[in-house]
This record gives C-alpha cells, structure tokens and sequence, in this order.
C-alpha cells in the first residue's frame, strides 16, 4: 500500500498475529461496488448513489434473523477483509493533515471491523436475504454480526466531533 505523507506504519501486520478472538463470518454482504476506488467513503454517499444491496446470511446462522423483521433499522458488522492492517497514522485524502487510526473512520486498521446502519427493507430468513438501502463496502464482504438499531438507546443527537483545522 502506498503510504501518504504523515502516515506512520505499527511496524508489523495485525494480520500475522496469533489472536484469540476466533471469529465466524455469518455471511457476505452484496453491494454494487466491486472495488475500492469505485466504493462510497460513507454511508451518506452510499445512500445518495440509490442503489441497494443485500446480505446473504449462511444457513447455520438464518434462525437468528427470527423476529429481525420488527425491526426499520439494522447495525452491520462487517470484516474489511481486503483492508491494509498496519497503520497508526493516516492521512486521508480530504484530510489537511494526519490523524491517529482510532481517530478516522478508515477501513485501515488493526481489526478491519466495519460498522454500518442500514434501513432494513425485507427479511427472507428461508434464504437468508436481507435487503438493505444501501452500504459502503466491496461487494462480497464478511459480515461478522447483525442487531436491530434502537434509536432510543443508539443515537446520541448531541454527539459531535470537532473539525480539524488547516
């Protein structure tokens, strides 16, 4: 990966590392974009392009996704499994100036998980389809977890994050 000014590799890959979290991919997510570049940065962007997508859960999982219907709303783990893993310090194309990972919402990152909230449309747990509004991710990402989205409890309206100065 080609690394921008004022980026600061860990020194070693994540990705090598004897872990043990031993996580299960539930499924892969179907999106429109088969490639990074071509990939919205947001949700927003992803919305605004109009195209929806899917998640195909696996058969083990599809009785988990009883009662999932209720709910309008859906949070998406996914795993970034085409993410770099080995910067600390990026610096993102609109960005001024370089930013710590844990401070950007890069797919770069040491665990590559991915959290999206996507408008639920329809539930077919016999064939394990969940069709969403829309998502930014590569089409045929993991997908690690789902939960309904409550507004209730999930959103903070006040919840700000200052911009950075040029």
């Amino acid at each position: 990966m080609r690394q921008r000014e004022g980026e600061v590799p860990l020194g070693f890959d994540p990705a090598g590392l004897d872990g043990d979290a031993r996580l299960t991919f539930i499924g892969r997510i179907r999106s429109p974009w088969t490639s990074r570049d071509a990939c919205p940065k947001n949700m927003r962007e992803a919305r605004d392009a109009g195209l929806p997508a899917s998640i195909e859960v696996d058969e083990p999982y599809r009785r988990g996704l009883e009662g999932l219907e209720r709910a309008s709303h859906l949070v998406i783990l996914s795993w970034f499994d085409r993410a770099e893993r080995n910067l600390i310090t990026q610096r993102p194309r609109h960005a001024p100036r370089p930013s710590g990972t844990f401070a950007l919402r890069s797919p770069v990152r040491p665990n590559p998980i991915g959290l999206h909230v996507a408008r639920l449309l329809a539930v077919y747990p016999a064939t394990g389809v969940l069709e969403i509004d829309a998502i930014d991710v590569i089409d045929g990402t993991p997908v690690l977890d789902l939960k309904p989205y409550f507004a209730s409890i999930d959103a903070f309206p006040e919840a700000v994050v200052t911009p950075t100065q040029s």
